[in-house]
């Protein structure tokens, strides 16, 4: 419960004070949370400041908040906070020169469990991989949680929020990026060449990655399985394939 609590604190900023003078800031916000039914007044003008800043803004029902805030007042609005600034996808290529490396990417297609993003982040960093690119809607994002699971790598490792994968797979493919899929019916992922360019494509954690990114692929890579589960935890297979990568390097 104490760990609960302490999330909460440093994750949530409730009421429309708050949040107004957080959006003032220039505080790194995640999203906002909107009771339904609920615009009207300066909540109207929270959201349309919210909007110029490219947050996401989810309408939810107003018991969620309540549990959310632990039954503090929120006067119908809640803001997520990030626990850092998300970079660009140009930064990351930026990394990648300035290191004097080919590029090596991590792109999550709707990874939506914050364990897991954090985890992959955690890897990412210790695989020597120049930074991560997530999707800005159905996916989790740079939240207090996703912090603490990356134990830190979040300092260190660029991300990403883009809107559309698909359209950046082909950004990155355009700068001589090879982009492979994880995923399964593929490719033996120790047969594959990754020298040079690459990224790793994660899918989500239970549908794996989306049909149209998929074709977006240059490749497609598998992980043997000898056992009778058919899939791995996202994190999982996501770090044996970076540190696959990561010895070509």
């Amino acid at each position: 419960m104490e760990n609960q609590n302490r999330e909460k604190k440093d994750d949530i900023i409730a009421g429309r004070n708050p949040v107004t003078e957080a959006l003032a800031s220039g505080r790194p916000i995640e999203s906002i949370l909107v009771a339904k039914n609920n615009h009207a007044g300066s909540v109207v003008a929270i959201i349309s400041k919210a909007k110029k800043k490219g947050i996401t803004i989810k309408e939810v029902d107003q018991k969620k908040l309540d549990f959310m805030t632990g039954g503090a007042t929120h006067q119908g609005i809640v803001a997520i906070a990030a626990v850092k600034e998300y970079s660009s996808v140009e930064d990351i290529f930026a990394l990648a020169e300035k290191r004097n490396e080919a590029p090596f990417i991590v792109i999550l297609d709707e990874i939506e469990d914050p364990h897991n993003l954090g985890a992959i982040i955690r890897t990412a960093e210790c695989s020597g991989a120049h930074g991560v690119i997530i999707k800005k809607r159905h996916s989790a994002g740079l939240s207090y949680t996703v912090g603490k699971a990356s134990a830190g790598a979040v300092e260190y490792v660029p991300v990403a929020r883009v809107n559309n994968i698909s359209s950046v797979i082909d950004e990155i493919k355009e700068r001589g990026v090879w982009v492979y899929g994880a995923d399964m019916n593929g490719t033996d992922y120790m047969k594959c060449d990754f020298s040079g360019g690459a990224a790793i494509v994660i899918g989500n954690e239970g549908k794996g990655i989306s049909r149209l990114v998929r074709e977006k692929c240059d490749a497609i890579v598998s992980l043997p399985l000898k056992g009778k589960i058919n899939s791995l935890n996202a994190s999982v297979a996501a770090g044996i394939i970076m540190y696959r990568i990561s010895s070509t390097r």
